[in-house]
């Protein structure tokens, strides 16, 4: 009887999927680099919210038929040894599924920027005077996910959710606690924020998934990164 995987081993799984086509596939690590530049953007041209919706779902449906596209081909590898006409014919329309949603992004993209683009020193100045916190904070996660995928990575671990350097939960809740200290002035919320974080760790330690340098080192990175976008996209010119 097979075994049932835990929901950690799940999602550690998924993510060694998605560390596999960023390593492989060109067109992914493109593309990946190309949702970020994109959230990025919308910080400087001080989008709506359903505007930022659209461009969320639009990148992120791009990233989700690319690893559709390359899991359909590993498959197809697997099974056809010889050349086969059907096997093409499934890889092509895997490939037109990501051609159609990366249009469906660009279109999307010019409709959103096009009026902000064209008036772009002005909406810069706005951006940077009155930022939406909300978008800077998922921008700012965002970044500590990628950078502790990428830490990951390099360090060559098979577990991204599990153990290794650094501690992805600690980069996390202090990536979190760091945004309700810019997003709000209440003492009574930092001060719950900051026992959440403080737990977060604490059960990394207990449960000796990680070390203590390891819990540290995330905080700080995740502490670091998102103070310092909230430096450079949150704080009026001139203070």
């Amino acid at each position: 009887m097979k075994q049932k995987r835990s929901l950690i081993e799940s999602f550690n799984n998924a993510i060694e999927g998605l560390i596999y086509v960023l390593r492989t596939q060109r067109n992914m690590q493109i593309e990946f680099l190309l949702a970020f530049l994109v959230l990025i953007l919308s910080l400087f041209l001080g989008i709506q919210k359903l505007e930022f919706i659209a461009l969320l779902f639009a990148a992120f449906f791009v990233l989700i038929a690319e690893l559709v596209n390359t899991a359909l081909e590993a498959s197809i590898d697997v099974v056809a040894t010889t050349y086969d006409p059907l096997a093409k014919i499934a890889k092509d329309v895997a490939a037109a599924a990501v051609l159609l949603s990366s249009i469906n992004a660009i279109v999307i993209g010019i409709i959103i920027f096009h009026d902000k683009l064209n008036a772009w020193t002005v909406d810069l100045v706005k951006a940077l005077r009155s930022p939406n916190k909300l978008y800077i904070t998922i921008v700012s996660l965002f970044t500590v996910l990628i950078l502790v995928i990428v830490v990951k990575t390099f360090k060559g671990q098979h577990s991204f959710l599990k153990g290794g350097w650094i501690s992805g939960h600690s980069a996390l809740a202090f990536s979190m606690l760091t945004a309700i200290v810019f997003a709000t002035e209440s003492g009574i919320v930092f001060v719950l924020g900051l026992i959440m974080a403080l737990l977060v760790c604490q059960s990394r330690l207990e449960t000796k998934i990680h070390t203590g340098r390891e819990v540290i080192t995330g905080a700080l990175m995740g502490f670091m990164v998102t103070l310092l976008i909230f430096q450079i996209f949150g704080r009026p010119i001139g203070s």
